[in-house]
């Protein structure tokens, strides 16, 4: 299982979501997207895209103005 990384700091929606979309076509099923964000809809946005892809939302916090997800490849 890998691991990628997504700095989604200073975009607002849906620009977060549409990079990630992007960024898991390219990882295999299993590997782990770790994501940064400063949108505070991300957090929203996340798990409504996690839920219509099927893709899993290990983790969701908040640290001061950055959240952060991991998400697993369906």
């Amino acid at each position: 299982m890998a691991t990628a990384q997504l700095n989604a700091e200073g975009l607002n929606c849906p620009l977060p979501i549409l990079k990630a979309k992007k960024m898991l076509k390219t990882l295999s099923p299993g590997d782990v997207l770790e994501i940064s964000a400063t949108d505070p809809g991300s957090v929203a946005d996340f798990s409504a895209f996690c839920n219509q892809t099927g893709h899993e939302l290990l983790s969701s916090s908040a640290e001061g103005d950055i959240y952060k997800f991991e998400i697993k490849r369906a």
